[in-house]
């Protein structure tokens, strides 16, 4: 099977190690990133954000939202994810509190890891007031091999968010 074209939700500042992580993985084809002085850019002119957003997430099937400790509050975030589902997007969110991040890896008591967030996907409602994470899923893989549950159930989960989306 074809990797599949995916994009990538996260927020960067407290994110992209582990997220970087992710991206390593090789058996999806990701979006690439951007930089941070290329986002800098970017906020700098009206629209550019969203345009640039709405480039990368053109030709993708599905958008893993990748949830760290604040990723539910990213403005960002939120509209990536209401574009996904909007445009009919496979969507799906993962836990990565458990994956660790080098720059801190020596504060006590996480050694790396982060507190764990909460799903983006509650704070969407429909008009009959049911929650968008009554239908998207959101994976915490193991605290205590994140990385290895990650990549063994990545191509699945998109697969099978693909497969929900198309049925809602």
């Amino acid at each position: 099977m074809a990797k599949r074209q995916v994009f990538y939700s996260f927020h960067f500042d407290n994110d992209v190690f582990r997220v970087m992580q992710i991206r390593h993985i090789g058996s999806i084809e990701g979006n690439n990133p951007v930089s941070a002085n290329e986002w800098e850019e970017a906020r700098k002119r009206p629209g550019a954000i969203e345009k640039w957003i709405d480039e990368n997430m053109k030709y993708r099937s599905c958008i893993i939202v990748l949830v760290g400790e604040e990723t539910v509050n990213r403005p960002w975030v939120k509209y990536e994810i209401a574009k996904a589902w909007n445009d009919k997007k496979g969507l799906l969110g993962i836990y990565i509190h458990s994956l660790k991040d080098p720059r801190y890896s020596s504060n006590p008591p996480l050694y790396g890891k982060c507190r764990q967030g909460q799903n983006p996907f509650d704070q969407f409602k429909f008009d009959n007031g049911r929650k968008l994470a009554s239908i998207v899923k959101c994976y915490n893989p193991s605290a205590t091999d994140a990385y290895n549950d990650i990549a063994q159930n990545i191509e699945s989960w998109i697969e099978e968010a693909i497969r929900i989306r198309n049925n809602s």
